[in-house]
């Protein structure tokens, strides 16, 4: 229960640091479209605080198929605004209702890649807090999902310059790994953009 406790306070700290935070947003010059992502956590008993991650499914369509990511996805008309897109977007992917469990703390800093090999994208990250027991489901978008222990994504030594291939091409990336899951790209960005905030004293 103590273990509980304690992580239950840091998650208390970590939702003031995001509130106290003014993300930096993308430039919206020439063409682009905007999509947000869901950085949710969970306080355990066991592994003190935990983040959640999907495995994209494999699709000829998607650019970032087969990646670990968070869940979320393109905003649409139906949304009133990027953070609805992120609470649609990860109930229909993992089956998770962020509003119902949880709440949702703050934005980070938008991502904008200019990069040719990616679709002109925005994406505006969101942080939630969810309840440990909040039920959660599955989707032909996502291969898997798994939680993975916050202190395990964000240790320094888990980050490492990794061979990526991308497109039939190999390139020199920083990626976090854990358990056979290599993070990398704007997933791996975002966590680094967190974490400079949660952690003071670390660069991004």
């Amino acid at each position: 229960m103590t273990t509980l406790i304690l992580a239950v306070a840091r998650l208390g700290g970590i939702a003031e640091a995001i509130r106290a935070n003014a993300p930096a947003l993308a430039e919206r010059d020439g063409e682009y479209f905007e999509a947000a992502v869901a950085l949710i956590l969970r306080a355990t008993s066991d592994e003190k605080i935990e983040i959640l991650f999907i495995k994209r499914a494999t699709r000829a369509d998607d650019p970032w198929s087969g990646q670990i990511a968070f869940p979320g996805g393109r905003h649409e008309e139906v949304d009133e605004s990027l953070e609805d897109t992120a609470v649609r977007e990860t109930r229909e992917e993992v089956g998770l209702e962020l509003r119902r469990y949880g709440t949702i703390c703050g934005a980070l800093d938008e991502v904008r890649p200019r990069t040719p090999v990616l679709p002109p994208v925005i994406v505006r990250p969101y942080v939630a807090m969810i309840r440990a027991d909040a039920p959660t489901g599955t989707s032909d978008e996502v291969e898997r999902f798994f939680w993975a222990p916050l202190d395990a994504i964000l240790d320094p030594a888990a980050t490492r310059n990794t061979e990526i291939s991308i497109r039939q091409t190999v390139t020199l990336r920083p990626a976090i790994h854990y358990k056979g899951n290599v993070i990398w790209g704007m997933t791996e960005h975002i966590l680094r953009n967190f974490a400079a905030i949660v952690q003071p004293g670390r660069g991004r």
